[in-house]
């Protein structure tokens, strides 16, 4: 007599109860585009080191899921928690994918929502918002990661205009992008700047060989004497808080997102458990195995409800930045430790892209540091307990 299929580990949990039916509803759409649209082609795009994102961008634009925390301009208005959720059901597809949604949405879109003009707003929100326009976010630098306030992009003024030099690098969709959100130096402070990338002078070549992330496209920034008009600079902010205050958004996507790859190897690993014959009986029938997963299904589900409250604090205006640092830090860690786990249970089947567990091992070591890494969120949190700045 065949065993009766177990839940699965987040409905051990009773997850679903804690959501709202708008957001069931908003999970279960993201998640059947997946497993329609994406799924079946990730191992293809991941090894070929190749991703076809602008016409992805429309289907996620017609999904509704790019911007879809913003309110107007084409932008579906949801929750915070909602988007949440769709940033997991897309990780579970794959990091890169959820990494092309989230960089349009929390840090191209939102930058020019946030601290754009109107002109700028009507200009882009509403193409981006449909997927017919793509953009990227310039801040990283080849020698300023975690410190972005040491930039060397510059902006001067010419006239009326502003004209740009420097390099940017490590930009998610750099390459397929038609406008890029770029952060310089100027004599006032560091500003932002709405650049279509069909100025002359602009570039981004792509960036390949990568390990991780594979099925998203990754470039550098080039800025060679970009010449823009003086609408082009963002009118509402001039300091670093601009573009921490995107930052915050994308991480704060990060934290359901990484959920969504555990969540995807976790039952992965589980029901390749209950197929695979050892000795005679059932690899799951094991108690190190059993030990293995429940330990596991334990780390998933305290993230998933950390997740939920972060994002109900979100939406009630309560959430503390440092505390979006607590969800990120945790979360990703517990994730890549949850698909390097999987990965014993499948033996050797886990090292081929038959299966997603190495896949997605590989693309977590990239969140694990972007957007802010480990250590830099591990001070954020020390020092709102002790009081004492240790950055430096």
């Amino acid at each position: 007599m065949s065993q009766p299929v177990p839940p699965s580990p987040l409905e051990f949990f009773g997850i679903d109860h804690l959501l709202s039916d708008d957001e069931r509803d908003m999970a279960a759409s993201v998640r059947s585009m997946v497993t329609r649209r994406i799924r079946p082609h990730l191992a293809d795009w991941f090894e070929a080191g190749e991703v076809p994102a602008r016409e992805l961008a429309r289907e996620l634009g017609d999904l509704g899921v790019l911007g879809m925390h913003l309110e107007g301009y084409g932008c579906a208005g949801t929750s915070a928690t909602a988007y949440g959720l769709a940033c997991l059901e897309l990780e579970a597809a794959d990091s890169g994918i959820r990494s092309l949604v989230s960089v349009q949405g929390s840090l191209a879109m939102f930058a020019i929502w946030k601290h754009g003009s109107d002109e700028q707003k009507q200009e882009w929100l509403p193409r981006m918002a449909a997927g017919e326009a793509i953009g990227c976010f310039g801040l990283t630098e080849p020698d300023f990661g975690s410190n972005p306030a040491g930039m060397r992009t510059r902006a001067r003024r010419d006239g009326d205009d502003w004209v740009l030099t420097g390099n940017k690098m490590w930009i998610t969709n750099g390459s397929v992008a038609d406008v890029a959100v770029v952060w310089a130096q100027t004599d006032d402070g560091i500003r932002g700047f709405v650049v279509p990338t069909d100025t002359r002078g602009f570039s981004a070549p792509k960036i390949g060989k990568k390990l991780s992330l594979r099925a998203s496209v990754t470039s550098e920034l080039v800025l060679d004497e970009v010449r823009l008009p003086g609408s082009a600079a963002l009118p509402g902010v001039i300091g670093l808080s601009g573009p921490l205050s995107c930052l915050n958004e994308a991480r704060f996507g990060i934290v359901f997102g990484a959920l969504g790859a555990a969540r995807d190897c976790l039952e992965t690993a589980i029901a390749y458990s209950r197929d695979r014959e050892i000795f005679d009986k059932p690899l799951a029938a094991y108690q190190a195995t059993q030990i293995k997963i429940a330990d596991m299904a334990i780390e998933l589900g305290k993230g998933m409800l950390l997740a939920l409250h972060l994002g109900r604090m979100k939406d009630a205006g309560t959430l503390d930045q440092r505390q979006i640092s607590l969800g990120k830090l945790n979360n990703v860690r517990e994730a890549i430790a949850i698909a390097r786990e999987c990965r014993t249970i499948l033996g050797a089947a886990g090292i081929t892209l038959e299966w997603p567990v190495l896949r997605h091992a590989n693309n977590l070591e990239s969140v694990l540091t972007y957007e802010g890494t480990s250590e830099v969120h591990q001070l954020v949190i020390g020092q709102a307990l002790t009081g004492h700045a240790a950055f430096r």
